[in-house]
């Protein structure tokens, strides 16, 4: 084997001096240190970044949306039932009536008392929107749920107002009262569970 010549051996150093300038070869054992191309050990450059930390989705509230559209539903039936065990109007009957009064100002419809089946009757209509808008996914419906709780106890108030007139004779009323007061409950049940269900996390 044959020594190799001097003259070679300095062009090649000249060669990686112009080729690497200011930086030392890599060689020997310095190659194959930690974060090297196979070696173990951790790299800042490859390894993932994550956390543990529970991640918010979005989802629907079922029980929640159900809820206010039974109330919705409950505000319809009354429609064509009376109110009152004795002669009286059906729920159409109050209602045009109330939008009859409600024409001659608001004033007047509240005196005249027929604006608590308009409460009813359009507030489970409102419900009955909201629940199902309780079924879109989202991360919370704590708003609609809170929108859900005013129209429900507005519902409520209509209800217990011509029950206490009747000095709270159950009596005194009809299938239709009976379901109008089931757009109340119903509502209000709805509203406190969209407004207690939290975020769901993942």
């Amino acid at each position: 084997m044959t020594e190799r010549d001097p003259s070679t051996r300095q062009l090649g150093a000249d060669w990686r001096e112009q080729t690497t300038p200011g930086l030392a070869p890599v060689a020997g054992a310095s190659a194959g240190g930690p974060g090297a191309y196979g070696q173990a050990g951790p790299n800042p450059y490859t390894t993932p970044s994550y956390s543990d930390r529970p991640v918010p989705v979005r989802g629907p509230d079922s029980l929640g949306g159900l809820l206010l559209i039974l109330a919705g539903i409950a505000a319809a039936v009354s429609l064509p039932l009376r109110w009152l065990a004795r002669a009286g109007d059906t729920g159409w009957g109050l209602v045009g009536r109330g939008f009859d009064e409600a024409d001659a100002g608001f004033g007047a419809l509240v005196d005249s008392g027929f604006w608590q089946p308009l409460a009813v009757v359009l507030g489970g209509g409102v419900l009955f929107l909201l629940g199902v808008l309780l079924w879109l996914p989202a991360r919370t419906h704590r708003l609609l749920g809170v929108l859900a709780l005013f129209v429900s106890a507005l519902a409520i108030a209509a209800v217990l107002v011509p029950f206490a007139v009747e000095d709270w004779d159950p009596a005194a009323f009809g299938v239709g009262f009976w379901s109008a007061c089931a757009v109340g409950v119903l509502g209000l049940l709805g509203a406190l569970k969209a407004m207690l269900t939290g975020p769901r996390y993942r």
